[in-house]
């Protein structure tokens, strides 16, 4: 299959696992999260995909799940760009918090708002659209020009930074993309025209 863009949220986290917000800290994966990203390689080698350039996030949890995924793909030198434009959204003062321990802090209201809004940041952080504002540019200036050259594009990042591209990719509101559940280790498959519209998308699950 040529010509593709495939998104990838890391496989799970040791702090996934805890239930703590994460942010730009930066834990490992899980056992659980290793193999997520292995099933990943594995559903696109089913597929026949071969890539040409992978981008990353600079924190750990991300670069292993390409890593992995380059691993099952027999692709372990393929060239690949980290940068922090893709990295998670920053929580800021709840980074290390669970969710019992910044209620409690702030109040269900105040947290629930934080998690849920696009355009409200936690105390010190990051909201949704200061995410995209980062992770859209570089997407714009880096990730399209080679998928627009006619490559075959992988990107292995985090669920808010993720959700900026799928939210400009599909042309949603920010209701819609603050509702949208992004999966640990499950590869999406665009095809995009000449424009960058999308033509295709695949959920790749087992």
């Amino acid at each position: 299959m040529d010509n593709v863009l495939v998104l990838v949220r890391h496989g799970q986290s040791e702090w996934n696992r805890r239930n703590l917000f994460t942010g730009w800290r930066d834990p490992d994966l899980t056992e659980q999260g290793v193999a997520e990203a292995e099933r990943a390689g594995q559903l696109l080698l089913a597929q026949g995909i071969r890539f040409d350039i992978g981008f990353t996030s600079v924190l750990l949890r991300a670069k292993r799940t390409l890593s992995l995924i380059l691993d099952e793909l027999g692709q372990q030198d393929l060239p690949t760009v980290a940068d922090p434009a893709l990295n998670e959204r920053d929580y800021g003062e709840l980074s290390g918090l669970n969710k019992d321990e910044a209620r409690a802090k702030w109040g269900d209201d105040k947290v629930l708002m934080w998690r849920r809004s696009y355009d409200i940041p936690p105390p010190g952080g990051e909201s949704l659209k200061d995410t995209a504002a980062r992770v859209l540019p570089f997407y714009k200036t880096r990730i399209w020009p080679a998928v627009k050259g006619g490559k075959n594009v992988i990107v292995t990042a985090h669920g808010n930074s993720i959700r900026a591209l799928i939210m400009y990719l599909e042309e949603l509101s920010a209701q819609q993309i603050i509702e949208r559940e992004v999966a640990t280790g499950a590869p999406m498959v665009y095809r995009l025209t000449m424009h960058g519209h999308v033509e295709d998308r695949r959920d790749l699950v087992v």
